[in-house]
């Protein structure tokens, strides 16, 4: 009599064995329907969490974590070309407000192009007519240009144009060395004073080979020669820089 009550009690709780197993398929079903009502490397991801969850005897709920949550707000943000115009456009407006604050507005330029922002200054602005000193009246607009050129991770060149006229004077022997010389001292003067990062830099001259308007008046080349500081669009291909 013993034997047969002890057998009854255990085969009255053999019902829970079988409702865990259906409470368990139950789980699988709904997360796999909840998975499959959009497919998406994110959802695939979470589907696969969720399942070792549940067969691990879980109760964690199927939705985004922190770091899901923070994939799907970069996928569905903007492009990397809308992120780097918005960067440029953005710097250009801080520039352009230090420039007219400083009242050189009317001698430098910015300009967006395909290969960056272009921040171009009147050779008379920056230096005496054939020399490549920066001129001391200057330093203080570079010093706060470089603060805004310092909190961007794009790579800057500095390039140096000058017109067609031969330089006449015993420091340069052509345009050539005249605007490269005037380019590198930019460039040194942004690491030594400004602390830009070297790596990030770089200076280039082109004498009079680079013009933007015709050489064949005095408004043509003083528009000609000039100091380009180029904000390289990280997104442009070398090709255009």
């Amino acid at each position: 009599m013993k034997l047969k009550k002890k057998q009854e009690a255990e085969n009255s709780e053999r019902w829970l064995l079988t409702y865990s197993d259906l409470i368990t398929l139950l789980m699988i079903f709904f997360v796999v329907m909840y998975a499959s009502s959009t497919i998406s490397d994110t959802k695939y991801s979470q589907l696969s969490k969720s399942l070792n969850t549940v067969l691990a005897g879980g109760s964690k709920p199927l939705g985004n974590d922190s770091s899901t949550s923070s994939t799907d707000g970069a996928s569905s943000g903007s492009t990397p070309e809308m992120t780097e115009a918005q960067k440029l456009s953005e710097l250009k407006s801080n520039v352009d407000s230090i420039l007219a604050q400083s009242g050189v507005g009317t001698s430098v330029q910015t300009n967006i192009e395909e290969r960056g922002l272009v921040i171009t200054f009147s050779d008379s602005v920056f230096f005496e007519s054939g020399q490549a000193a920066i001129r001391p009246e200057l330093r203080g607009t570079v010093d706060k240009l470089a603060v805004s050129l310092k909190a961007m991770n794009n790579s800057i060149r500095v390039e140096g144009h000058t017109d067609n006229i031969p330089v006449k004077n015993s420091n340069f022997s052509s345009n050539w060395q005249l605007s490269a010389v005037r380019a590198a001292n930019v460039v040194q003067y942004l690491i030594e004073v400004n602390g830009l990062p070297p790596t990030k830099l770089s200076a280039g001259g082109y004498g009079e080979y680079k013009p933007i308007a015709p050489n064949d008046t005095d408004a043509g080349r003083s528009k000609n020669r000039r100091i380009d500081i180029v904000i390289i669009n990280s997104t442009a291909s070398a090709s255009a820089t």
